[in-house]
């Protein structure tokens, strides 16, 4: 059994919602114990949209995943785990809210 070491939660936005994004971002870190990165504004990684990074220990995904499936207005959300497979983590462990979006995953093998 693999164990999960945190989770990642990428909100994902465009120009028209980019606002709306960085307030549900900073709300969660004010709320939880999560850290907030860049708000990127160009794909980054595997992501195929602008995104901002929410990362989080194992401890509060049970608070903060239904938190973003109530305040995410819209905004599509990626959370994935962290066990140290990369691609595994991102390609079966995924947890989408609203709209499935295509992952670069060939940056993984």
């Amino acid at each position: 059994m693999q164990r999960i070491k945190g989770y990642h939660a990428h909100i994902y936005y465009d120009a028209s919602t980019m606002e709306q994004a960085r307030q549900l971002c900073e709300q969660a870190a004010q709320l939880f114990p999560v850290s907030m990165g860049r708000m990127h504004q160009k794909p980054v990684g595997p992501h195929p949209d602008w995104s901002c990074q929410l990362a989080f220990g194992p401890e509060v995904v049970g608070v903060v995943l239904p938190w973003l499936a109530l305040y995410r207005h819209g905004l599509v959300v990626f959370l994935h785990p962290l066990t140290g497979d990369d691609l595994v983590d991102h390609r079966d462990y995924a947890i989408w809210m609203g709209a499935v979006r295509p992952l670069d995953l060939t940056i993984f093998k």
